[in-house]
């Protein structure tokens, strides 16, 4: 366990309060005109996967856990959970829909994800920030229409919608950047 003072709580850190892991998603700095500075943090529960609000002083100092990253492979679903497997022991481990939350849009077998793990208990997955995804649905595009910047909804195989330009028809495969849901590129 180590000490992290609340001005270096920047987004990815780690953080064990009340008993809870967190990762910190937001960290704005607040200096008022009276009164001491304040750090406001969103935090992301990482055993529940809710998301909460906290307000700390400045220069307080705060609980570290150690955080272990380990490469996993997704395997498949199985109900409401996922299993993914270690890819150096080949042990399966299990996370629930709940703790992956919308980290599902980008989630597809075989996929390999760093997942976080605390003293042998697994937490939450960080996906690639790009994936490949097949479109399964989206509208025909319109011949003609070359106005720059038009785009429509498409449907990935992840059941993830996205919008993508007028010429990107089902079938293709697409390049997304996971931290926006936004189309990159055709593959």
């Amino acid at each position: 366990m180590g000490i992290v003072i609340s001005n270096d709580a920047k987004p990815g850190t780690y953080l064990e309060m009340d008993g809870n892991l967190y990762c910190v998603l937001e960290y704005n700095h607040v200096k008022p005109g009276k009164g001491g500075a304040f750090i406001r943090l969103k935090l992301r529960n990482l055993r529940q996967g809710t998301v909460v609000d906290r307000t700390i002083n400045s220069g307080e100092k705060l609980q570290s856990p150690e955080v272990e990253e380990k490469k996993m492979q997704y395997l498949y679903q199985q109900g409401a959970e996922y299993v993914f497997m270690d890819q150096d022991t080949y042990e399966q481990t299990t996370l629930t829909r709940e703790t992956l939350g919308d980290r599902l849009n980008w989630l597809k077998e075989e996929t390999i994800v760093d997942m976080m793990m605390y003293q042998g208990e697994p937490l939450t997955i960080q996906v690639p920030f790009k994936v490949e995804l097949k479109i399964v649905d989206t509208e025909p595009g319109v011949r003609g229409n070359t106005v720059t910047n038009v785009t429509k909804e498409a449907v990935l195989e992840t059941g993830a919608k996205v919008q993508v330009p007028h010429f990107v028809e089902a079938g293709t495969v697409v390049r997304i950047d996971t931290r926006t849901g936004q189309y990159l590129e055709r593959v």
